[in-house]
């Protein structure tokens, strides 16, 4: 494997644990104090109002973590088509909702800066990798 693709999966596991780290924040300590001043919920009655749709998203956040950290295994054991498949679809899907995010107002530029950056690296070194070799 180049080392552009090396690249790709360290970055990818990255962008993976970012997104579990997401999850937790939103499945698991929405209710808390530092995750409401972190994503703006102002009262305990917002928190609470608004859990169900923050567990909810910490799903696919989730779901999104381990479909990049899977492809990471099955490329590392070998089975590249289909861990490749999984990187670049999950990282892919990463980055779509990270612009998303951008695109829904400017408090939440920063929040979409540290959901996309490591997907955007990663596809980045995954297709320079596919197409150059390096």
């Amino acid at each position: 494997m180049s080392v552009l693709l090396v690249i790709s999966c360290v970055v990818a596991a990255l962008a993976g644990l970012v997104h579990v780290y997401i999850f937790f924040l939103e499945s698991v300590a929405w209710t808390s104090p530092r995750v409401r001043r972190v994503f703006g919920i102002a009262s305990d009655t917002e928190a609470e109002a608004t859990r169900s749709l923050a567990f909810n998203q910490g799903f696919y956040n989730l779901f999104l973590a381990i479909g990049a950290l899977l492809g990471v295994v099955l490329v590392t054991a070998g089975n590249t088509a289909s861990g490749w498949t999984l990187v670049v679809f999950s990282t892919a899907s990463m980055l779509g909702a990270a612009v998303i995010l951008a695109g829904t107002g400017r408090r939440y530029l920063n929040s979409a800066f540290v959901q996309g950056s490591f997907p955007l690296i990663a596809l980045l070194f995954a297709f320079l990798g596919s197409t150059f070799g390096v």
